[in-house]
């Protein structure tokens, strides 16, 4: 099984003519209310690959709440581990969606995930068969408390470090796979006083040779790059290219989700990767961060259009 430790929200999209810069208003006819919160999207995405999921956070005692769940439990995931707050509204996300290009500006009011506590995740759950997966949308403490429990109770775990925010070194030394993206990696090696490469390959390397993890960057379009916890053996994967990008906000959550329960199956990281990133390419192609999730079947259709993983000597 895998269990996601993480936020979940309500997402407010509002597609506008041109993304506003500070003091702008800028108008829009419509908005949409979806739900979201990395933390359900990654869950939502590794129940849609086949995975059995349970989901663990804090929403509202409220309708928003009431909405992100019932969605979670339409895909067959456990929402018993998530709890409801007595004075806290469910998060919500707002996010400006440019309609010719697709990019996005997203202000997150974490509300009830703030009160998501380490507590929630019993021992029992986080034995050697069942995986962990996290994000930086909850107190980071108690992430930290969980990938300890894990890692004394054998479980793997996967931390996604988005939004970006400094990681202790004893954390990421208990950790299995580290997932960012450029800029967050950049970030990650200056905190720790580690030599920034320009190279994404390179910059992987570094952070999985310090660490003894498997290092995974994200670069969108261009795909994503890994190195095993040996520091030695690389991969680089190219993104799935599809004829329109509606709205990139559920990209990242997706590579995760379906990452996630690849590994969970069994399949090397190559394979693994090459899933995620089919995953985030499709999940491009509709608006909003869950709906637009492909599922398992229609992933693995377009994997045949994905070029194999290149091996790199790093």
């Amino acid at each position: 099984m895998i269990v996601v430790f993480g936020s979940l929200t309500i997402d407010l999209n509002v597609v506008v003519p041109h993304l506003p810069v500070a003091g702008e208003t800028v108008l829009s006819p419509t908005y949409e209310w979806m739900p979201g919160g990395k933390g359900a999207n990654q869950a939502f995405c590794a129940a849609r690959c086949g995975a059995k999921v349970a989901m663990v956070g804090m929403v509202g005692d409220d309708g928003f709440g009431t909405r992100v769940l019932n969605n979670l439990k339409k895909e067959g995931i456990l929402a018993s581990g998530v709890g409801r707050s007595d004075d806290m509204p469910t998060g919500c996300a707002t996010i400006f969606i440019d309609q010719s290009s697709g990019e996005n500006q997203i202000v997150i009011a974490a509300g009830a995930n703030m009160q998501t506590s380490a507590d929630q995740v019993p021992d029992d759950i986080l034995g050697a068969r069942n995986l962990v997966m996290m994000q930086m949308e909850v107190p980071h403490e108690e992430n930290w408390a969980v990938i300890d429990k894990a890692y004394k109770n054998g479980a793997k775990t996967i931390l996604n470090i988005a939004p970006a925010a400094p990681v202790p070194k004893e954390v990421l030394d208990k950790l299995d796979y580290l997932i960012v993206n450029r800029i967050e990696a950049e970030q990650i090696a200056a905190k720790l006083g580690l030599k920034i490469e320009t190279d994404a390959m390179k910059l992987a390397h570094v952070l999985a040779a310090k660490c003894s993890l498997t290092c995974v960057i994200t670069l969108g379009p261009n795909g994503s790059v890994a190195v095993e916890p040996d520091g030695k053996t690389g991969w680089s994967v190219a993104a799935l290219e599809i004829e329109k990008v509606v709205d990139t906000t559920g990209a990242g959550d997706a590579f995760c989700g379906a990452f996630a329960a690849a590994i969970h199956a069994g399949q090397s990281l190559p394979q693994a990767m090459r899933y995620g990133s089919a995953a985030g390419s499709l999940a491009c192609r509709g608006k909003g961060a869950q709906a637009s999730v492909a599922h398992k079947e229609e992933i693995e259709e377009h994997l045949v259009n994905l070029p194999e993983a290149k091996k790199a000597s790093v």
